[in-house]
């Protein structure tokens, strides 16, 4: 039977090149593999692609249109928002952007470290010349939390240097290129030494408020930390206390919570923090890394694929 494939939003943002041209790419592909292209109502269709940011509301509406949907590709990495609509269709299967995204985003969390390492807050607001100081990644140790496809690239790029390495993940299987590997539980135990910790695990109800007061005390205080996952991962409040009080070095944030942070917010004034507006993974980045994605995952339908052995496959239950 011919796959019928709905494309969201049906037409291309004209106004947003990448967007437009992630939407052209997707539909002459599946066009190229005898896919047809119908539209949202069309009643028949076997599968969703989505390449643009969009309401969740619209993709649930689609799939109550539809009954024979099997496969829905989201443009995410992070798909906590739409958890929801995924559970209410269980014989449907969800794919995600996840792992497509890590070289962007691990380089922008690099970024921030080596800023803060090297006390870049201080210098980019001095009016003076000041005084030398700042520290190297040599002999560091590095705490990675989440190790999924953004943690991987993070080992690679935080091994460039004589780093120890230590991941913080769900389960115990050693992830490839780290000094040691450890469970969620083990967090605590694993804080106290590290000079750096970055953030780069998904938003679960698990993962909420991971990193409290109790977190911070146990840091010490020429630790950096840095936060490319999501805001809701950090207690703000207890963030701008320890940040306050020098219960950690700094901060390197693209993403908070809430988010945007509001005009006048604590953080804007910390002198030691660098909060970037979520920009790690721009559009001009990353939706070439989700027209390969989409591409691949056509391609291997078109061979006879199943759903179930797409790319990035969601796990609706876990949260990612």
């Amino acid at each position: 039977m011919t796959q019928k494939i709905v494309v969201l939003p049906v037409q291309a943002d004209r106004d947003n090149t990448p967007f437009e041209h992630a939407h052209e790419t997707t539909v002459a592909t599946a066009e190229s593999h005898g896919f047809s292209i119908v539209e949202p109502n069309d009643g028949q269709a076997t599968a969703m692609i989505v390449v643009q940011m969009i309401n969740s509301a619209v993709i649930e509406d689609t799939l109550a249109a539809n009954p024979g949907i099997t496969w829905v590709q989201l443009p995410y990495a992070g798909v906590e928002t739409f958890l929801p609509v995924a559970r209410k269709y269980p014989d449907v299967t969800f794919t995600s952007a996840k792992g497509s995204y890590a070289p962007p985003v691990a380089e922008h969390a690099l970024a921030l470290t080596l800023a803060l390492l090297r006390h870049l807050p201080d210098r980019i607001r001095a009016t003076s010349w000041g005084t030398s100081y700042g520290s190297t990644l040599d002999g560091a140790n590095v705490v990675i939390v989440g190790g999924g496809g953004i943690g991987e690239e993070l080992v690679r790029l935080f091994s460039t240097w004589d780093t120890t390495i230590t991941v913080v993940r769900r389960s115990r299987q050693p992830l490839d290129g780290a000094d040691h590997t450890v469970t969620a539980q083990q967090l605590n135990e694993v804080l106290p030494a590290a000079d750096v910790v970055v953030i780069a695990a998904a938003a679960t109800p698990e993962t909420k408020h991971m990193f409290g007061t109790e977190q911070f005390e146990l840091m010490n205080d020429r630790a950096v930390l840095v936060n490319i996952a999501r805001g809701s991962l950090i207690d703000t409040d207890a963030l701008v206390t320890a940040l306050a009080q020098r219960k950690i070095r700094s901060a390197g944030l693209d993403v908070t919570d809430p988010e945007p942070l509001p005009d006048g917010h604590p953080l804007w004034e910390e002198p030691n923090c660098i909060i970037t507006p979520h920009t790690a993974d721009t559009p001009e980045m990353v939706i070439p890394l989700l027209n390969e994605r989409i591409v691949r995952n056509l391609d291997a339908l078109a061979a006879g694929g199943t759903p179930d052995t797409l790319e990035g496959l969601i796990d609706v239950e876990a949260g990612y």
